[in-house]
């Protein structure tokens, strides 16, 4: 008994390893039976595991595997890569799942609200993700910060298929068109009175939002 270390604060934390996964556009119920579902059930026959949990809400899914006591956390991260770079073909299109920062399970949790008087809720999204997200992220001691909610800034193309048949444009050409048309390219170079300019075509824009918003002092 008397070389058995004492800590005041033992580390009793189970290890746990959360999975995120952004899929914008879908309802709660469709990322909890195209997601979350099956995430849970390739982490349920981890050697090790002892609970499975998940929770699902529009555009995200958060799936949190807990192993026993004593296990290594860095092994469990590694099975847990393992099943789901298994699993990504069964998800849908342009969703990849993530695993959240190593960080402790009884850490401080906080959930930030916005609200708008205007109601925009995009330009309430663009204020969480430039401006709030980024000064949260700089305090000591935070290891993730995930957003949620309002109206992502994108721009959707709905084709119409009679006139792709008509045209004889298949769906993959539009596919490709959209996305270089997205991209930029380098070019060659000018040179003019003793300085050179480079060429660029710029077909990527990306909005960014003005800083209209400032945390009081006291925040």
């Amino acid at each position: 008994m008397r070389q058995v270390p004492v800590d005041v604060l033992p580390d009793i934390d189970r290890s746990i390893v959360s999975v995120l996964t952004e899929s914008g556009g879908l309802s709660a119920e469709e990322v909890e039976r195209r997601i979350s579902f099956p995430i849970e059930t390739a982490m349920t026959g981890l050697k090790g595991v002892e609970r499975v949990r998940s929770r699902s809400s529009p555009s995200l899914s958060i799936v949190t595997v807990s192993f026993a006591l004593g296990t290594d956390i860095y092994r469990n991260r590694q099975l847990v890569a393992e099943r789901l770079a298994s699993v990504q073909g069964q998800l849908p299109a342009n969703v990849t799942p993530e695993m959240a920062p190593l960080s402790s399970a009884v850490g401080q949790i906080m959930r930030v609200a916005l609200v708008s008087d205007s109601g925009d809720m995009m330009q309430l999204r663009d204020v969480a993700d430039w401006i709030v997200r980024p000064r949260i992220l700089g305090i000591p001691g935070v290891a993730q910060v995930v957003t949620a909610g309002g109206d992502v800034r994108q721009l959707r193309v709905t084709p119409a298929p009679r006139l792709l048949d008509f045209f004889g444009i298949p769906i993959t050409q539009l596919e490709q068109a959209l996305a270089g048309f997205n991209s930029n390219t380098g070019g060659d170079a000018i040179d003019s009175s003793g300085r050179r300019s480079v060429i660029i075509n710029l077909g990527a824009r990306r909005i960014i939002p003005r800083p209209c918003w400032k945390a009081p002092a006291t925040w």
